[in-house]
């Protein structure tokens, strides 16, 4: 099963990104979507999984938990927007991925046994900072691939 991991679009679907998530068993937004209108874009795609950001406010947003857990590929997954507001220990609770967002800085950590992975921001460009999101195959080692989405180097763990 592969996933794509997505955060940080602020209101903005890349072509880029939809291009990048084409053929993803399962989506998982983390947080600051921005619109709704990216959750439909999303969601042509894949069956989704989202939270909501610190950003994402109004009537469109009500029905967005602020986390989700979600077993996928025999993983147990907790999905958050801002790794500061984990209110759970990952490793003895038995979750095996923890997705977060917020910094718009991609990142791939491993500790007790469990995945953090930030997949960056795909939205609008924040100072420097890479425009990216991430590829997650659930397979021995979860496997993960950050993919630039504006010709930056990909990356790898």
């Amino acid at each position: 099963m592969r996933l794509g991991v997505i955060s940080d679009t602020h209101g903005l679907l890349r072509p880029e990104a939809l291009h990048a998530l084409r053929g993803v068993d399962h989506i998982l937004h983390a947080g600051d979507i921005g619109h709704a209108d990216v959750l439909e874009g999303l969601r042509t795609l894949a069956p989704l999984t989202v939270v909501r950001g610190n950003n994402d406010r109004g009537l469109w947003v009500a029905g967005v938990a602020h986390s989700e857990w979600v077993e996928l590929g025999g993983h147990a997954v907790y999905l958050l927007h801002d790794l500061t507001d984990l209110d759970i220990d990952p490793a003895g609770a038995g979750v095996s991925i923890v997705i977060t967002g917020h910094t718009h800085r991609p990142a791939i950590k491993r500790r007790d046994g469990v995945l953090f992975l930030n997949p960056g921001s795909a939205g609008p460009r924040r100072f420097k900072l890479p425009v990216t999101l991430a590829l997650l195959d659930l397979s021995p080692g979860l496997p993960v691939e950050i993919r630039p989405l504006l010709g930056e180097a990909p990356a790898t763990a």
